[in-house]
């Protein structure tokens, strides 16, 4: 691999956003480190996480490292993990000798029944895979954006959701996730300061992803298209349109944007 070769780490990038997010910088001649849990199978219970979200199969992690052209590699990591995670990180820093952007993709919605009825499974799943998951990833790669010698233009960026500014009914552990994502890039940025490196989220609206069909089994709707009515654009959003703002969100261009929580949705109403 070229030493001039800008690197990022992504989680949850085998399908979605990340996988969107990784083939938008690989085409424009990144080397990414796609990870994802990688679970056995696509069958709701099939692990640990509440149904109905199931989370990405190791086929899929791998098609996406396919997709992105020979630019990218796998690592089968759950964010829940400190050392798995860490250990996967400094490997791709010890084989690439940089590390110049992070996205913390990884996610998983549950929900259904109001907050005060909710199990501490659907709780802890939500808390810990979307904002713990988060804070580790933070610990794993801050270190190394700061690392660099000379110029920093380090840049680390996080997945939040419209749930980072609004209550939803039936989702109010999830919503409580992504309010903390918002809370955790805010203060990750003023924490940074003027290092050099960067801090900011985006908040997507109704995407077109499983988490997005996993929403609406949760609502028990007949399809996730229902959502769109809350959106000015009276549609779905494309994952890759997600992606096109956290892609730039990478770059050195916005050096001027930290602690942002970019909104993404549509024109979302609740």
């Amino acid at each position: 691999m070229s030493a001039d070769r800008p690197v990022a780490v992504i989680t949850g990038a085998a399908r979605g956003m990340g996988r969107a997010t990784a083939e938008r910088l690989t085409a424009a001649g990144w080397h990414v480190a796609l990870l994802d849990l990688g679970a056995s199978s696509a069958e709701p219970g099939s692990t640990d996480l509440p149904e109905p979200y199931c989370p990405a199969t190791r086929a899929e992690l791998d098609d996406a490292v396919a997709a992105c052209g020979g630019r990218a590699e796998a690592h089968v990591v759950d964010v829940r993990d400190q050392a798995a995670l860490t250990a996967a990180v400094d490997t791709v820093v010890a084989r690439h000798g940089r590390l110049d952007a992070v996205v913390a993709a990884a996610g998983a919605v549950a929900g259904g029944p109001p907050i005060w009825e909710a199990t501490d499974d659907v709780w802890h799943a939500m808390i810990d895979v979307n904002l713990t998951g988060m804070f580790h990833l933070v610990r794993a790669t801050v270190p190394h954006l700061l690392a660099r010698p000379g110029r920093r233009s380090g840049r680390f960026v996080g997945v939040a959701s419209t749930a980072a500014h609004h209550g939803l009914p039936g989702l109010a552990a999830y919503s409580a996730s992504k309010h903390g994502v918002a809370g955790l890039v805010r203060a990750l940025a003023a924490e940074l300061g003027p290092s050099g490196v960067t801090a900011n989220a985006v908040a997507p609206g109704s995407t077109m992803t499983h988490m997005l069909h996993a929403s609406a089994a949760i609502y028990g709707l007949p399809e996730p298209g229902s959502f769109t009515r809350q959106t000015r654009i009276q549609r779905a959003i494309d994952p890759d349109e997600i992606a096109a703002t956290v892609a730039w969100l990478c770059t050195e261009a916005p050096g001027a944007l930290t602690g942002a929580v970019l909104d993404v949705d549509g024109g979302f109403r609740p």
